[in-house]
């Protein structure tokens, strides 16, 4: 019996043999060397792939230069989601929960450094609620402060100017000399060369975990949304996980270049009931915080919602108007209706757009079982610029002065004309049909039929 396993055994390797002769290798050549030597171990510069270390490198540069930023009004953290004036669609970053680790930071949001002198950018959203209503004056009792990374220090700081349209506030810190040497200006980018799929980094302080450090890709751009003013803003957004404290911080290309500011997410909800990341995020472009850095940095209020505020003693044509973007487009196409513009609800008595021959909707007509205002006049352009949203209305008439003259093209009935109103300061008008109320022009566009806009 043992002979025969013997030859069996030989027999199975001269098969073998054979096949390796002609070509055929049925078993892998291991040397003696490579089955008891283990493969080097990589040292640590060498483990890192070229997109790791991009990461580390911007990182180690920029991460000092973002800050958490704490609000105190009366004594207590401020937590604006609990503010019943937040639009429900306005998904705030601030924590909604006191954190168990003794040496957690609780933090309102984020910020980061834009210049060598001190001055930070965040979201207007993170200190509005320390502000006095309509100014970036402090509420008596009422405290900003910043901290930086690798620092328990809260350094007190003051608001310099905001935007509310585009959710964009500058603060200063009291003490400019305060400013960390490691803290540097992190460079905006152009946010219109921005390619969805390309790599970002996300930095902040995500439920006072400070200088948490995230990345993901530009998942789409141009995501319209509406701001803290009412104004829709073409946001950028972003798959990197971004949650309640991250508002107000960069997020950072491979470039090292800020291409938005992370300002609200679609949330889900974690088991104890906060708000969290589930990928979808949104960053006010770049683009947007240069265009508003210039007026940021003159102080106060800044946008067509500061200048609403007092709508009242403001030079207007007197109506008040919707968006017929807010219109089904088979309500517009069953109705004629141009795909742009700004619908006159109401005309004041004896102002401008009276005066010229502007007139509300004639009938209500019925469309799908709802009623619609119809045969009225639809603004189409002001000055040659084209009304394709209210704000775009507001921007026009609130550039100008009592006594200016606006050219006008209004479409009614199918028919276009051209209209000279001279503005002038006009009584708000009363709420208007099957809305909430006028808001005085705040920079809503009325979606969802939610009121009308005083201009």
């Amino acid at each position: 019996m043992l002979r025969k396993r013997i030859a069996f055994g030989l027999g199975a390797l001269s098969l073998a043999a054979a096949l390796v002769v002609a070509g055929i290798n049925l078993f892998p050549v291991v040397s003696a060397q490579s089955a008891t030597t283990p493969a080097p171990t990589p040292t640590n510069q060498a483990a890192l792939l070229q997109n790791e270390q991009n990461t580390v490198d911007i990182v180690k540069t920029y991460g000092p230069s973002v800050v958490a930023i704490n609000v105190t009004v009366q004594g207590q953290p401020v937590n604006p989601l609990q503010q019943q004036n937040v639009p429900p669609q306005f998904r705030q970053f601030i924590p909604q929960f006191t954190p168990q680790q003794p040496q957690v930071i609780q933090a309102a949001g984020s910020g980061f450094v834009i210049d060598p002198q001190g001055q930070i950018v965040t979201n207007y959203h993170v200190v509005k609620d320390a502000l006095k209503q309509g100014t970036v004056d402090l509420l008596s009792g009422a405290k900003i402060t910043v901290t930086f990374p690798n620092s328990q220090k809260e350094l007190p700081a003051h608001v310099v100017g905001a935007d509310p349209d585009y959710d964009l506030a500058l603060i200063q810190l009291d003490n400019g000399a305060a400013l960390p040497a490691s803290a540097k200006a992190i460079p905006l980018a152009d946010s219109a060369k921005i390619q969805v799929g390309q790599k970002v980094i996300a930095i902040g302080n995500p439920f006072g975990f400070q200088s948490t450090v995230t990345e993901g890709i530009v998942s789409a751009m141009g995501r319209e949304l509406p701001s803290i003013g009412r104004v829709k803003i073409p946001m950028v957004q972003t798959d990197a996980a971004i949650n309640p404290g991250n508002s107000g911080g960069p997020l950072i290309d491979s470039a090292g270049q800020v291409i938005g500011i992370n300002t609200m997410i679609i949330p889900g909800m974690a088991a104890g009931g906060q708000a969290g990341n589930i990928g979808i995020g949104f960053a006010v472009p770049s683009d947007l915080i240069k265009k508003a850095l210039p007026e940021l940095r003159k102080g106060g209020l800044s946008g067509i919602y500061a200048q609403t505020l007092d709508i009242q003693n403001k030079p207007r044509i007197g109506v008040s108007v919707i968006g017929v973007d807010n219109f089904p487009s088979d309500v517009r196409s069953t109705l004629n209706m141009p795909s742009y513009g700004a619908l006159v609800m109401q005309v004041a008595p004896g102002g401008p757009a009276a005066a010229a021959g502007l007139q509300g909707p004639a009938y209500q007509a019925n469309v799908n079982g709802q009623n619609y205002p119809a045969g009225g006049d639809i603004i189409l352009s002001a000055d040659g610029t084209k009304i394709n949203t209210v704000t775009d209305l507001q921007r026009v008439v609130l550039s100008k002065k009592a006594g200016d003259k606006v050219q006008l093209e209004v479409w009614r009935n199918g028919k276009t004309r051209n209209v000279t109103v001279t503005l002038e300061v006009v009584q708000q008008q009363s709420p208007t049909n099957g809305g909430t109320g006028s808001n005085g022009g705040a920079g809503n566009n009325g979606s969802n039929g939610s009121g009308s806009n005083g201009q």
